[in-house]
């Protein structure tokens, strides 16, 4: 009764939930940066969803579409340069292919580097016939004076091949209807069969037919080849599936004994005979591209090997990558101002108006405050404030990502994460986490290894989100660059953002390396990290998914936030118990410890209370220092400066609001992924405890210093 049970959980993993019984289940697999997202999204549109693997961290997309009034089924497998199973996303693809019946199997190949991933296409078609070959970004191809020929290719894998722009839709009806003509039609395929040599192929023939007789539903050659490799992790889910024990079959032992046997008497081992493997399917792809891809120029990709020398080499790719950040922060800095204020003044006519309205009505003054000085006044801050600068951040870091230049980031950033024990892929989630922690957190599922995932996910934090910018910038514009606007003072911000930003990772580092040396203690893994080509991206297409997947997403969780936070203020400060409001009795209390550490009990009740979005930190500051606890209009950045300057604020009390917004808690978002992705609330505490212990230190440091030299 046990095996069954285990049996229905494991073959759970691979049903996938129809609303139509008629509906058609078709895979996507390929190399990552194919363009396997784009024809995805491009034949699914809306109609999709986005889960997880069943037991796994590893993202889970399906969509639907229709084609000649058939429903499909779309379920775009991770993406993955290999089906040798070293990683879970090889061991996911794999699996489902093997398991899941696919009706068909779509192999997406990018025509600028056909024979690298020809060793995929290869995989796959030694698996499954019922596939089909996609060649997509042929218009890349074109232009780099690359010829395929397509007919020739689906001659020599005996499948049909489609070639497509999936960015401009070109191909793609081409590839439904092979779908179509596929599941539906029936159309036969030829079995691909890649020979090995001959004492391999002798070995299979000796094997093969146990596994055919006792593994029915399963490619029998396929299998037999992995039984011979020992590939333990295939043999583990072929007996959760098939509810057996391979091992135990003594038909499968006994002649799989017989084919090692053979195998070491021609002087091949388990090692030997992976190369062997190995070796035979990039020389196969190796042939295949040299009888289909023509190039009209042998130097096509000069351009960008030449850029790369630049960009990732020891020493400029350092300084440039700084640059490139500063640059964006100073773009970001000096466009948003205007914006900034026509918002804040539209908002401020709009609550003019309001407080008549209130007024006229003769409503009670209470509920004018929580509603208008409240609620209204707290959203229109953390509107004015957030959209513009993300409205011209998020463009620009989605355009970086578009042109490839992100995976020159983590290549540059690769040996100082060597050098900590942690993974290079590190720095593609810190990335991630300049737009919001814990989309930085869920990003980690990209690294293999279970303790260096959980490196990045505890240090994840010391990256400022979009929610810190605010406060960071408005600090740093008031007490270190001059509230005056200005060319050269927006170029000085941008610079002392840039410098918070590497303070950040260099936390990181230190704390990766602390974490690798005492909690989490091991070697840093390999890894693969393609370099794509430099691609041109279409920027209205870009402008318009970075406003609304990312800029409005993000301002509205920070708005959703806002307004409750926003009453609650309003409330805690004009509730009073005694002579003081609740407010006042909280701050107070938390004072003396505050001021150990640099800030003042307000600060310190603001970074609390903005647990749920760090967007609301300074507001809270604002609030609770002016009368009535209400965002009073401040014109400028001077009366701000004032304001803070009356209420105690020197430059180290700035100093240690910038640390300690670089390095405390995660948002409540934040710290819920965590819980989610770790599923241990030991690592979730400490996710909490790490940066907030380092930031309270530092802080003490810093204000016991200044107190000892400057006072």
């Amino acid at each position: 009764m046990k095996k069954s049970d285990e049996l229905n959980s494991y073959q759970e993993q691979f049903i996938i939930e129809k609303t139509d019984s008629d509906e058609i289940v078709v895979a996507i697999a390929g190399n990552p940066n194919v363009g396997k997202s784009t024809i995805f999204n491009s034949l699914t549109g809306l109609n999709q969803h986005t889960g997880n693997w069943p037991g796994k961290t590893v993202s889970n997309a399906r969509g639907k579409f229709v084609h000649k009034n058939k429903s499909y089924i779309l379920v775009d497998i991770p993406g993955t340069y290999s089906l040798m199973a070293s990683s879970v996303e090889e061991e996911i693809a794999r699996d489902f292919i093997c398991f899941g019946n696919p009706g068909a199997t779509i192999i997406v190949a990018d025509a600028t580097c056909l024979e690298r991933n020809l060793n995929l296409v290869l995989q796959v078609l030694e698996m499954t016939e019922k596939s089909i070959v996609c060649v997509n970004l042929m218009d890349e191809a074109k232009r780099k004076k690359i010829n395929i020929d397509v007919k020739g290719l689906s001659k020599l894998l005996g499948v049909p091949v489609v070639g497509t722009c999936a960015k401009n839709r070109k191909g793609l009806v081409d590839l439904l209807d092979q779908i179509h003509n596929i599941t539906v039609e029936n159309q036969k395929t030829n079995t691909f069969i890649l020979k090995y040599d001959n004492s391999i192929e002798e070995a299979i023939k000796i094997l093969e037919p146990a596994v055919h007789k006792n593994l029915v539903g399963l490619n029998s050659r396929w299998v037999t080849i992995k039984l011979l490799d020992g590939d333990v992790r295939l043999i583990n889910s072929i007996n959760k599936y098939c509810n057996i024990d391979i091992l135990e079959n003594k038909e499968i032992v006994s002649k799989l004994q017989s084919a090692r046997e053979y195998l070491n008497k021609m002087g091949i081992d388990n090692v030997l005979l992976r190369d062997k493997i190995v070796s035979r399917i990039v020389c196969k792809a190796e042939e295949i591209s040299h009888r289909v891809v023509y190039y009209e120029n042998e130097n096509y990709n000069l351009r960008d090997r030449r850029i790369d020398r630049l960009l990732t080499s020891k020493t400029f790719g350092i300084p440039i990558m700084l640059l490139l950040l500063s640059f964006v922060f100073w773009v970001t800095l000096a466009g948003a101002n205007y914006p900034s204020e026509l918002i804040f003044n539209g908002f401020s006519w709009v609550e003019g108006k309001l407080d008549s309205f209130f007024i006229y009505l003769n409503a009670p003054w209470w509920l004018h405050g929580v509603l208008v000085k409240g609620l209204f006044k707290t959203v229109s801050w953390v509107v004015s404030v957030m959209l513009p600068p993300m409205a011209i951040f998020f463009p620009f870091f989605s355009l970086l990502e578009d042109l490839g230049y992100l995976p020159r980031v983590a290549f540059n950033m690769d040996n100082f994460f060597k050098k900590v024990c942690a993974h290079g892929k590190q720095a593609l989630t810190m990335c991630m986490g300049f737009g919001c922690n814990a989309v930085g957190v869920t990003g980690c599922r990209i690294i293999d290894s279970p303790r260096e995932r959980l490196i990045a996910i505890l240090t994840n934090n010391f990256v400022p989100c979009n929610g810190r910018f605010p406060t960071l910038i408005a600090i740093i514009s008031i007490f270190f660059v001059g509230a005056q606007a200005g060319f050269f003072s927006s170029i000085i911000s941008a610079l002392l953002l840039t410098s918070v930003i590497v303070l950040g990772v260099i936390t990181t580092l230190a704390v990766s390396k602390l974490l690798s040396r005492t909690l989490l203690k091991g070697l840093p893994s390999s890894f693969t990290l393609e370099l794509p080509p430099y691609r041109k991206p279409q920027i209205a297409k870009v402008i318009t998914r970075s406003l609304m997947d990312r800029t409005i997403f993000v301002l509205g969780r920070a708005v959703a936030v806002a307004a409750p936070v926003g009453i609650l203020i309003w409330l805690l400060t004009n509730i009073y118990i005694g002579e003081l409001s609740i407010l006042a009795h909280c701050a107070g209390f938390l004072d003396p410890f505050a001021r150990l550490v640099g800030l003042d009990g307000v600060i310190l009740l603001a970074f609390i209370l903005g647990f749920p979005a760090n967007e609301i930190v300074l507001p809270i500051i604002i609030m609770s220092y002016m009368s009535g606890g209400s965002l009073l209009q401040l014109d400028d950045l001077f009366q701000l400066k004032e304001l803070l300057v009356a209420n105690g604020w020197t430059w180290i009390t700035a100093v240690c609001v910038i640390i300690f917004s670089l390095m405390h808690w995660p948002c409540g978002t934040t710290v819920l992924t965590i819980k989610k992705e770790t599923r241990s609330m030991k690592w979730t505490l400490a996710s909490i405890l790490i940066p907030t212990i380092l930031g309270l230190s530092l802080c003490f440091i810093i204000t016991t210093v200044s107190r000892i030299f400057i006072n």
